[in-house]
Parts: structure tokens; C-alpha cells; sequence
């Protein structure tokens, strides 16, 4: 088994230590929290609470950390957790500027440890399916993608919650959701070539916005735009245009809500079309089982290093786009 030590357990560390405190192929040695009010719940899930990440990474029986920390700190705590010889797994953004990331991704590589990312729509089996079909060429050359990413799901949070500032939450929802989507983006089209961004406060009142936009243009010739928005039911919705065919995937819940479906409808004429339903599945650790495969060398880690690093160079684009007004040249 691995040894791993959670940092963090506010609402995604509380999903990733359900996950991890019975699974057969990790030992979740300890959660580390600041927060001692937090300490019951944790040690309500038999659980170790602690409050000190230096001792975490002192234990020799840790081998990996799992960071669900504030986004501000994911640099030094990567920079800590490479001194002591531990493997790293970061949830989304793996930073918040692209010198931060490369420093991360450098220090990975140079000391032979794995970097997992928390980008976990890659596992959906949905997409899954649509890379396997872009790769073949089934939709012809591609012309154009939409994507969305919007919930409701932080709405309760208040003004004082890192969550909510542009400083730690830049350009709206796009360290919550819209990075996903440009993690998919580049998985599937290479570097972006330049993007236009905008933001907006349309009912929370929050210093970072609650609507964010982006027009985005890729090296490889085709375009894109993805939306996330703070405040709306539930949408996640993947479009793809190629000379082809035209391929949807609409998900029904989000990735940490057991149940719901995803649906795919390909269309290749009015006449011609036809929908495949799939089930929902773990996506989150299905990503974790993979970091957890890289660790033992049986598998490489499914992200590469340009991707991690250009993820945060088009974050970095955004904000600098939703700041100005301009347009931005990667």
C-alpha cells in the first residue's frame, strides 16, 4: 500500500478522504487540518487528525501527499513535500502562476516523483470515448469545440472565503471549473496560440466574479470557448465540431455525485445519427488509482509536463485577458 497524508479537509478533502480511508491500495496515514474544530469529524471517519504537515512529511511510512490546500499555498507545499522525497498529488490549479508551476514540474521531474493533478474529467468515460474517436479521425477535421462547467454548488460561501478573491479565485470560476476544461482542451488539441477572456458579477456580489467566458484559438487552427458559471443548476456539457461529425456529451451530475448518466449523441446527418448512455463512474479516483500506478512504475502518469505547465500559462492568459480587456498571445 501507498502511505499518503491528506492536506486539507474542507469540501474537496472531505470527498478525497471518503474515498481514500478504505481503498485497498492506499494506506491515508494521517489528515492534516489547521482547523482543529475539524478534528472530530476526521477522527469521526477513524481517521488520524493533525494539525502539522513538517511531521507528515517526517513519517517515513508517508510516501505521497495529497494537497486540497488553499490555491496559494500549492507552491510551497510541493516545494516542502520534494524536499522530503514524497510523491505529490495537487488539486486543481497546480498553481497560480506558471513560474510556480514550472518550478513544481521541474522539481518532480529532476528528484523522480510523481506529480498527479486533480483534473479527474480525463477519467469520465464519456470523454474517454470521444478522445479514442478523435484520435481515429472520426470527426473529420475539427473545426470547433464548446464547453461548460457551471453549478451552485459554492453559493453559501462568504465574502471572507479565499474561494471568493481574485487574489486565490482569479477570473471568476475558472480555478473551480473552467481549468478543468482547458485541461481538456489541451489534452485533446496541443498549446493554445491566443484567447480572449471576460468576467462578470451577476448575483454573488464576490470579489472574483461569478461568470467567466473564454474565446480561445489553438496552434493546430481550431477554436473553442468554455463558460463556467458560480450560479446556476448543475450543467456540464462537452460539444465538439468536425467536418464529419458533430459529438455532445452532457453530464448529468457532477463528478463527486454518485448515479447520474452522461449522454453521448453523435451526429452525422439529420438522417444519421444515433446516442450511447454511460454509466457514472469514479472519476476522481480512478485519477488517484493512476497517480497511485505511476508511484509503483506500472503505468506513466496520463498528464505530461506540457500539459501541466501550459494549463497554468492559459490560466495566467485568462486573468491577464478578464483584467484588461485584451486579447492574449501565448
Amino acid at each position: 500500500m501507498i502511505g499518503v497524508a491528506l492536506l486539507g479537509y474542507g469540501w474537496w478533502g472531505q470527498h478525497i478522504a471518503r474515498r481514500l480511508k478504505d481503498h485497498p491500495e492506499f494506506d491515508l496515514r494521517c489528515v492534516v487540518e489547521p482547523v482543529t474544530a475539524l478534528h472530530a469529524d476526521i477522527e469521526s471517519l477513524g481517521l488520524n487528525a493533525a494539525q502539522n504537515y513538517e511531521a507528515a512529511l517526517a513519517d517515513p511510512a508517508v510516501h505521497a501527499v495529497i494537497l486540497t490546500s488553499p490555491n496559494d499555498l500549492h507552491d510551497s507545499q510541493i516545494a516542502q513535500a520534494v524536499a522530503a522525497g514524497k510523491h505529490v498529488f495537487c488539486e486543481k490549479p497546480l498553481s497560480l502562476s506558471a513560474d510556480g508551476a514550472r518550478a513544481s514540474v521541474v522539481a518532480c521531474r529532476e528528484n523522480g516523483l510523481v506529480l498527479g493533478i486533480g483534473h479527474e474529467r480525463r477519467f469520465e468515460p464519456a470523454v474517454l470515448a470521444l478522445r479514442k474517436m478523435l484520435e481515429g479521425g472520426e470527426l473529420g477535421t475539427i473545426m470547433h469545440t464548446e464547453m461548460a462547467f457551471s453549478h451552485d454548488k459554492l453559493i453559501g460561501l462568504t465574502s471572507d472565503s479565499w474561494r471568493t478573491t481574485k487574489a486565490f479565485a482569479p477570473a471568476a470560476g475558472m480555478t473551480q471549473m473552467g481549468i478543468h476544461l482547458t485541461d481538456l482542451l489541451i489534452a485533446m488539441y496541443g498549446p493554445v496560440a491566443s484567447l480572449h477572456a471576460f468576467t462578470a458579477d451577476r448575483s454573488l456580489g464576490w470579489e472574483t466574479g461569478d461568470v467567466v467566458t473564454v474565446q480561445l484559438q489553438f496552434k493546430a487552427g481550431m477554436t473553442a470557448t468554455l463558460q463556467a458559471i458560480l450560479h446556476t443548476p448543475h450543467f456540464i456539457r462537452t460539444h465538439v465540431f468536425g467536418s464529419d461529425m458533430w459529438v455532445e456529451i452532457r453530464n448529468a451530475t457532477h463528478p463527486d455525485t454518485p448515479g447520474g448518466k452522461s449522454t453521448m449523441e453523435r451526429y452525422r446527418s439529420i438522417d444519421d445519427t444515433e446516442t450511447e448512455v454511460f454509466e457514472w463512474t469514479d472519476s476522481v479516483t480512478a485519477n488517484l488509482e493512476a497517480f497511485g500506478a505511476a508511484i509503483r512504475g506500472e503505468a506513466p502518469y496520463p498528464y505530461s509536463d506540457f500539459e501541466l505547465l501550459h494549463n497554468i500559462e492559459v490560466l495566467d492568459a485568462i486573468v491577464l485577458s478578464a483584467d484588461t480587456g485584451q486579447s492574449v498571445q501565448l
